[in-house]
């Protein structure tokens, strides 16, 4: 899924007369990523001062600095949904008229979540290259500047006990971060072997994972004393414009940017107006967006270190050794169009925020399967396999993927496993540290019963009480549901009933995410959607192709709102 821009029509337009005074004032509140917002600061400073007016009414801007997901906390919160990785906005956050992030991934992760975001105008107003950050010693031992790297190298250097010690800025957190996480997944393949070498990488990560740049920072050596060097970090995908705010201080021992192939998409920065913004301010808002594409404004972006949109640079800028002088432009226009110009779509991020999520986040899961007949059904797009084999087998890519700090149980479910009873339990939810191995070996009993039928609803509100009686704070408590049909099932309770039930039970003090996952194109995606709304932390993922059974998962577990794909 990826986001289209909207651009509103209005009989309303700006102007810059100087000599013509302007009444009035129409206020117009930015809120920009921190190392952009002194330049789009003194550029709409020039701007008003010039005397910037919609059809006679002054113009004022207010620049405000801030993170990118403290205001992404706030649009949530606005929106009534989360974002993985971010906690609630605090009291001092609020919406601006116009935010610039530093990426139009952060747009994305948002619409994804709540369809009510529709940013318009998204034109991207500057370009920073996401870099891997070494300590000039360390990238001189790799071999740079001579040698050219590839993500592939940084890989295979941190999963095959080099002693490159890596960073990364929360990928939740942080969009440099994100687009590091981005290449390194794309850099491996998709057999057994490489998503083993994937998760190790992704672990390394997480080891060295700070949740603010500034700290991240920190971590690099201060000094070129060998016991400093070897116990700081030597490796981590930031910014170019982070490298050069960090050289400008001049430390003992310097950062190299490193530039690897294949290009991650760039922090791009999209000058966003937010959705319900008046016409009167929207206009503005078009004024000052055309304000900073003017030339002038390359000067100002290279003295924070940034680059122009095009990717070219300004007078004066401190380029990194090796930097290219100019960086490739996406095909159409950035922002929330942006990352579609880059490959990335909603899958994508969400996927690469799953496995982060299963690695950094602790969770309690009870993974119920579905092993009715219908599961014998082959699947042309995985070889042959059944639906049951390929469901064993993202159950057991996910189960290498979870941290020790997760607990996961094991359900089965058709009709009349256990007398009546149309599920049974194969593990009960168990702390990974200690029961491992005996819930890989749960995941062989997924075997479909010839001639079984499908008790949904009575499976799934079996498995929402078991989880809810057990529930642990401080953890995401989540029933992951998988299932290829409608229910079937006789003896079992109506929907109507289980709705109600659910309904019943949902408590905002012990909330317990209901994930169904589709497999197949039989499910009936109403009924599963009927039975996740009734709960207060509900989702519905559905994969047609149940080839693409792993991928799903990895996107339900990235959602933290419950909102279906």
């Amino acid at each position: 899924m990826a986001i289209v821009v909207v651009l509103a029509g209005s009989w309303l337009g700006y102007q810059s007369l100087a000599e013509d005074k302007c009444t009035g004032q129409i206020k117009l509140t930015v809120a920009a990523a921190t190392e952009i917002a002194p330049a789009v600061e003194r550029a709409a400073q020039q701007w008003s001062d010039g005397g910037a007016n919609v059809n006679g009414t002054c113009v004022a801007v207010n620049v405000t600095g801030v993170n990118p997901a403290t205001t992404a906390s706030a649009l949530a919160l606005k929106h009534g949904v989360a974002l993985t990785g971010l906690g609630p906005a605090g009291q001092s956050a609020s919406v601006p008229d116009v935010w610039v992030p530093d990426s139009s991934t952060w747009l994305l992760r948002l619409r994804t979540q709540a369809s009510g975001f529709v940013p318009t105008d998204g034109n991207s107003i500057a370009r920073s290259p996401v870099v891997v950050a070494m300590p000039k010693p360390v990238a001189e031992e790799v071999g740079w500047p001579d040698r050219k790297l590839g993500w592939s190298d940084l890989v295979t250097k941190i999963t095959t006990g080099n002693s490159l010690r890596t960073g990364i800025v929360d990928p939740t957190r942080d969009a440099a971060g994100l687009a590091g996480l981005l290449a390194l997944g794309s850099a491996t393949g998709t057999d057994p072997e490489a998503k083993a070498t994937q998760v190790g990488a992704l672990r390394a990560l997480a080891a060295g994972s700070s949740s603010l740049r500034d700290d991240l920072l920190q971590k690099f050596p201060r000094s070129l004393d060998a016991a400093d060097l070897a116990s700081s970090i030597s490796a981590a995908p930031l910014s170019e414009e982070d490298v050069i705010a960090y050289n400008a201080e001049r430390p003992q021992v310097t950062l190299a940017a490193l530039y690897l192939e294949p290009t991650p998409p760039a922090l791009d920065y999209p000058f966003a107006v937010m959705p319900g913004v008046d016409l009167t301010k929207s206009a503005a808002a078009t004024g000052l967006r055309e304000a900073l594409q003017q030339p002038s404004f390359k000067n100002e972006l290279a003295a924070s270190g940034l680059r122009a949109a095009d990717g070219t640079v300004g007078a004066n800028f401190a380029a990194p050794i090796g930097a290219p002088q100019a960086t490739p432009k996406p095909a159409v226009s950035s922002g929330t169009q942006g990352a579609a110009a880059s490959g990335l779509d909603a899958g994508a991020l969400n996927r690469a925020l799953g496995s982060w999520a299963a690695i950094t986040l602790p969770g309690r899961a009870l993974a119920v399967f579905d092993v009715s007949g219908s599961m014998l059904t082959k699947v042309p797009t995985a070889g042959g396999l059944t639906r049951a084999e390929v469901t064993r087998r993202a159950a057991a890519q996910g189960l290498a993927l979870f941290d020790d700090k997760w607990a996961v149980g094991t359900w089965i479910f058709s009709t009349e496993l256990v007398g009546k009873q149309p599920w049974k339990q194969i593990e009960p939810i168990s702390p990974l540290s200690s029961r491992r191995a005996a819930l890989q070996a749960s995941i062989q009993k997924i075997e479909p019963k010839v001639g079984g039928q499908t008790g949904l609803y009575d499976t799934a509100l079996a498995a929402y009480r078991n989880v809810q009686e057990s529930w642990e704070a401080g953890r995401v408590n989540s029933v992951l549901l998988f299932t290829d049909g409608a229910n079937k099932n006789p003896d079992g309770i109506s929907r109507e009933t289980l709705v109600a039930k659910l309904k019943e039970l949902a408590d905002a003090k012990r909330p317990v995410r209901l994930v169904i996952i589709g497999i197949g194109n039989e499910v009936d995606r109403a009924e599963l959607e009927a039975i996740a709304k009734a709960t207060r932390d509900g989702g519905v993922f559905v994969a047609p192709d149940p080839a693409k059974i792993a991928d799903i998962f990895l996107e339900a577990i990235s959602s933290r709102s419950g909102a279906a794909s």
